[in-house]
């Protein structure tokens, strides 16, 4: 079972440069995740954009759609930045023939202390394990995309209801 992985940038794969939260986006840190896991599963790895998700307009939502049905693997992860992946996953939503998990962090991969180890193992996990649908993967949990909201306040994702 191969799994399609592409990137957009976001927390995950940002680079600070100084006090004053100047950053920018590197190159993904996926590659490098999996393989200091020593991960086996079949995957490929493909960087659509290089944004923070507070940055991506509705076009380049459409080329992520695109892509993702462009993807002959039936399960797909995408990395996303985590103030905007509610309304990817939304608009994602008629896709009906894959499992799509998007995950994200709240730390960059690249800092010490990061949530995007542990998110990118349970993103795989379930990718691999979910029927077809639209997903989010964070903090532990897996939301369906029509029933998550971020709380920005706790800095988690959590159900609507």
């Amino acid at each position: 079972m191969k799994v399609a992985i592409l990137t957009t940038g976001g927390t995950f794969d940002k680079i600070y440069f100084d006090a004053n939260s100047e950053y920018s986006i590197g190159d993904p840190c996926i590659t490098s995740i999996l393989d200091e896991g020593n991960v086996t599963a079949d995957f490929r790895i493909k960087s659509i954009l290089k944004k923070d998700s507070l940055d991506i307009t509705s076009e380049e939502r459409e080329i992520i759609k695109k892509s993702v049905e462009e993807c002959d693997e039936e399960r797909i992860i995408i990395i996303h930045g985590t103030d905007t992946m509610v309304e990817t996953a939304k608009h994602l939503e008629g896709i009906i023939d894959k499992t799509i998990v998007l995950t994200g962090s709240m730390q960059p991969a690249r800092f010490r202390k990061t949530d995007a180890i542990f998110n990118s193992g349970f993103a795989l996990g379930a990718t691999m394990s979910l029927e077809f649908g639209i997903y989010i993967a964070m903090n532990g949990q897996v939301f369906k995309s029509d029933n998550v909201k971020k709380n920005i306040d706790l800095g988690k994702f959590e159900t609507k209801d």
